[in-house]
């Protein structure tokens, strides 16, 4: 298993949070996301993770990773 975190600066709010976990949900090989709203990090675990997918998951939810 492997882990990648990003910084996603713009997220503020639950609906952010539920939007970013949605999308990456969703993205082949991610098992687990974890938002925290604080430090604005968000950490993918997963098999076989690619990060263009998920750069374009949190895209898709209206945000950019840093």
């Amino acid at each position: 298993m492997s882990e990648i975190t990003y910084t996603v600066p713009d997220m503020s709010c639950g609906q952010c949070k539920q939007a970013v976990s949605s999308e990456l949900g969703e993205v082949r090989g991610v098992d687990s996301v974890d938002v925290d709203l604080d430090t604005k990090l968000v950490t993918v675990r997963g098999h076989d993770l690619d990060d263009v997918a998920l750069r374009a998951a949190i895209e898709e939810a209206g945000y950019e990773a840093a």
